[in-house]
């Protein structure tokens, strides 16, 4: 089971598709570096450390916004 849940992250960002290209960018910025804004992670995989992030208010969107 993926924890945080989809329905306790979509409180957090409500768009699906922005959800998994926020975390997708923020996975592979983890990858790449090796550093992440948690104490503990609960996961090992980088897109689990990037869904915990946005589950602990570590990682926010903020929408463009349109001309």
């Amino acid at each position: 089971m993926l924890e945080p849940s989809i329905d306790k992250l979509q409180n957090k960002i409500n768009s699906k598709y922005t959800l998994v290209t926020l975390s997708a960018r923020r996975a592979r910025q983890i990858q790449d570096t090796q550093r992440h804004q948690l104490d503990n992670p609960k996961s090992v995989k980088y897109v689990g450390i990037a869904l915990e992030e946005i589950q602990a208010d570590k990682l926010t969107f903020i929408a463009a916004e349109e001309e």
